[in-house]
């Protein structure tokens, strides 16, 4: 594990990559005796859905660190991070322009021993501690919702367990959005 002391430090982000990184946040669950866990989930600042704090690899940066140098950045934590990824995710990562693209997400276990008043991005997302289980199921991302609850040990109900349904393609975005152009045209006669 390393520590990483909290502060914004410099790095680029670079969309050269098709893999993004991303840190975990976890601590004892208060009043757990070491027994439970919780897991720190942020509002992803543009759909607002929970996610964990994530971005794009750092120029000159280990992987492991820039995961943390995002839970800083997305969420004010500080903490002890492993430096090996327990696994990753695939998603669809919706780009300015519209345009989505696959990434690959791996996962840093983040072991949070601080948290800052302030941080670069206050404001913008909203953060949530919560029970393991309560994590995964706030997740839209299959393989995230596992991930988090193989990390933390629980099982979930089966009937909350759908089948895991992949992100549609770009090509099949673009063949979706044409379909629905093609009917409007088609539903207004000319004169």
């Amino acid at each position: 594990m390393s520590d990483l002391a909290g502060g914004k430090q410099g790095g680029s982000k670079t969309g050269q990559r098709r893999r993004q990184v991303a840190a975990l946040p976890w601590r004892a669950a208060p009043g757990a005796d070491g027994a439970g866990l919780e897991i720190l989930l942020v509002s992803s600042r543009e759909t607002r859905r929970w996610v964990i704090p994530k971005g794009w690899p750092m120029r000159g940066k280990a992987d492991h660190l820039a995961a943390a140098q995002e839970a800083y950045e997305e969420a004010g934590l500080d903490g002890r991070i492993v430096d090996r990824p327990i696994g990753d995710y695939p998603y669809l990562k919706r780009l300015k322009s519209g345009v989505g693209r696959p990434v690959t997400v791996d996962v840093y276990p983040l072991e949070v021993t601080g948290e800052h008043p302030t941080w670069p991005e206050k404001g913008q997302r909203v953060l949530r501690w919560m029970n393991p289980v309560e994590a995964a199921l706030a997740v839209q991302e299959p393989e995230l919702r596992d991930l988090i609850a193989r990390f933390a040990g629980v099982e979930l109900p089966t009937e909350e367990r759908p089948a895991p349904v992949p992100a549609p393609t770009p090509v099949k975005v673009a063949l979706q959005r044409l379909r629905r152009r093609i009917t409007v045209l088609l539903s207004h006669p000319r004169r």
